[in-house]
């Protein structure tokens, strides 16, 4: 049990970091929260690409004598890109965040909300 837990820590770092996203999003209110939460989330998956692509002992594809382990670049480009989609998707939550706040003076999803009912 304890060989399993040491040679895949990193699929357990990344279940940690992924349920502590979720936790994130589901338990606050707060929208600036969540977005951290799902900004935590996002990087688990990336770790857990990332960490799937990495072959032990497994070197760059290129091709050279005396290396015979090659890792996997596939995902490590996959997740490159997807890093600059998350930094573009949490700059436009946060663009409309402010947006929220300018509009209701609060962040606070239940607080929108009455305030949305008050206005109907």
């Amino acid at each position: 049990m304890i060989e399993l837990i040491e040679n895949q820590y990193n699929y357990w770092i990344c279940m940690l970091l992924m349920m502590a996203g979720l936790y994130i999003v589901i338990d606050h209110t707060n929208l600036l929260k969540k977005l951290i939460g799902l900004n935590i989330f996002q990087t688990s998956v990336f770790i857990l690409f990332i960490s799937m692509g990495k072959l032990d002992g497994g070197t760059a594809p290129i091709l050279e004598e005396g290396y015979r382990a090659f890792s996997n670049p596939l995902p490590h480009v996959l997740i490159l890109t997807a890093i600059v989609v998350s930094v573009a998707t949490t700059a436009v939550g946060l663009a409309l965040v402010v947006s929220i706040n300018k509009r209701y003076q609060s962040i606070d999803e239940q607080e929108i909300e009455k305030i949305e009912l008050e206005e109907e």
